[in-house]
């Protein structure tokens, strides 16, 4: 089948940005380019879509999400926005007396400001006592339970913490209901994963692709894989309902054994030899070297405001084994590196899989890179590392503790995303949601002001920091493509490639870049398919 698409502004992300039509044949784009050579390409037998001049983006490629989460925090209490505890408290009980028969209540997005930083199971306790609650930061990265939740979990005044993650206490000793990093994905995670059904994660995966469908996402890179989140994937591929290509990261958890770290890398190159159609590919391994800024988890050169300077989830000596493994392998490694140290000890082990394994194309990638110093800039870019950035998370509105807990001249190299392009380093954008909203427009009027999507009237984070905005897009489709190996595939509107593009509402190259923030995606096309139209 051939579809002709007139009357567009068209930018292509590619060599030549700009076009006025283009020919899409069998899921492909088959021209790109002015409307009378596309009218004798597609012939006289081609359906015609005249879009009425509106504005033709490629399909945005988001670079680091976590897919089947995203879909499952829409079903959750959003507690996004919620800048006081008295809101939060509002909703998480408005939430359970209107769900009276719902045996545990999940909720997401709180923020460290709001809730004085380390919030206690006596303000949970407050508004539900009778069903375990679980909320989980907006980073993902500390989950606060009630009483019932901890118990229903089995943490009590004695659990340990486990390396790299902490259950914190009250002045007495008691569990407090706070639960962070590795303490949280070991104690508390695989507990919640034992109530989630097969439906349940084909449910939230088939609300993600709906969510993106309607905001122009297209493809994804998943951050965090592991079997039963593939498994929803893959059943999902079988029966033909995936409308994004996924590319996804296999999780490797520390375990203090060298064998056992190698083995789930081994995993990963048994499930990326299996996976490699169109739709579903698995491309590499991802590893949480720290925590956060805001959780005073991130690995950091320098004490936080409290004095405290947390030591790594990964060591050096850890992590150089699984890296230059996954290396050999083939396989791309994603390391979460927020703080300067975590950093550091990333392009160490790249540095030292080079040194192990010798020359060889390499598409490794750091992931946030919150807190830099640009000597470590120019030191991964040489080494051709990707710097994968969200620009939704220095969105000024949930910078209050971020800034706070840092508490010095950091602040102001916070987010440095034009220091790794200069620097000479790929640079993708992504959201990581659920720890931020999905939708790539706002995530775009971030990239390019530095102010708030959530409250515009909010002072610009480091305004030195905003790039143009068609720079933006492109490292939030090509550049995003790219780093997932699927130039060949996506990210642009060229012959050749998926015919993944939208249509706005408007042309937000000529309009207040306030209006991004108001811009409806009006049709989404996905492999030739219109997957959204409004």
């Amino acid at each position: 089948m051939t579809t002709l698409y007139t009357n567009a502004h068209v930018f292509t992300a590619d060599a030549r940005r700009w076009a006025g039509a283009l020919v899409v044949r069998d899921g492909l784009v088959a021209y790109v380019g002015d409307d009378a050579t596309a009218r004798r390409i597609a012939g006289a037998d081609a359906a015609e879509v005249d879009l009425g001049g509106a504005t033709v983006l490629p399909g945005f490629v988001d670079g680091h999400a976590h897919i089947v989460g995203t879909g499952e925090a829409a079903g959750q209490v959003d507690l996004w926005g919620a800048t006081t505890l008295d809101e939060i408290q509002r909703r998480i009980g408005a939430f359970a007396a209107a769900h009276p028969d719902t045996p545990r209540i999940r909720a997401q997005g709180w923020q460290h400001a709001a809730v004085g930083g380390r919030p206690t199971r006596q303000l949970l306790d407050a508004v539900v006592a009778d069903r375990p609650v679980y909320a989980d930061a907006y980073d993902f990265h500390s989950i606060w339970l009630n009483t019932a939740a901890l118990a229903e979990v089995g943490i009590d005044d004695d659990t340990a913490d486990p390396a790299g993650g902490m259950v914190h206490r009250d002045p007495d000793g008691r569990a407090s209901g706070l639960v962070d990093e590795t303490a949280m994905h070991l104690l508390v995670q695989p507990v919640l994963a034992g109530f989630t059904t097969d439906d349940d994660r084909d449910a939230a995966l088939a609300a993600a692709l709906r969510g993106y469908a309607e905001t122009g996402v297209t493809a994804a890179t998943d951050m965090g894989l592991d079997e039963a989140d593939l498994a929803a994937m893959v059943r999902a591929e079988r029966a033909g309902a995936l409308t994004a290509h996924i590319a996804g990261h296999w999780r490797v958890q520390p375990t203090g054994d060298e064998a056992h770290n190698v083995a789930q890398v081994a995993r990963a190159a048994d499930l990326a030899a299996a996976h490699t159609s169109e739709w579903l590919r698995v491309v590499g391994i991802k590893v949480m070297i720290d925590g956060t800024v805001d959780g005073c988890t991130a690995a950091v050169g320098h004490p936080y405001s409290d004095g405290s300077a947390p030591d790594p989830v990964w060591s050096l000596e850890e992590l150089a084994p699984v890296v230059a493994a996954a290396d050999a392998a083939g396989l791309q490694v994603a390391m979460h590196a927020i703080g300067d140290e975590a950093v550091r000890i990333a392009i160490s082990a790249v540095e030292h899989a080079i040194a192990v394994n010798g020359p060889r194309e390499r598409r490794h990638r750091i992931e946030h890179l919150e807190v830099v110093e640009r000597a470590d800039i120019d030191r991964l870019a040489t080494l051709g590392i990707t710097a994968s950035m969200q620009p939704v998370h220095a969105d000024p509105a949930i910078q209050e503790n971020w800034r706070a807990m840092l508490g010095d001249d950091r602040v102001d190299r916070g987010f440095p995303w034009p220091e790794m392009t200069d620097a000479g380093a790929p640079l993708v954008f992504g959201t990581d949601s659920p720890t931020s909203p999905h939708a790539p427009l706002p995530n775009m009027f971030i990239a390019a002001t530095r102010r708030s999507a959530l409250d515009p009237s909010l002072p610009a984070n480091v305004p030195a920091y905003a790039l143009p905005l068609l720079t933006a897009i492109e490292h939030a489709t090509r550049d995003a493509a790219w780093a997932s190996r699927a130039e060949g595939a996506y990210g642009r509107i060229a012959a050749g490639l998926s015919a993944d593009f939208i249509v706005l509402d408007r042309d937000i190259f000529a309009a207040d870049p306030d209006e991004l923030l108001e811009t409806r995606v009006v049709r989404t096309v996905v492999a030739g398919r219109t997957v959204h139209q409004a």
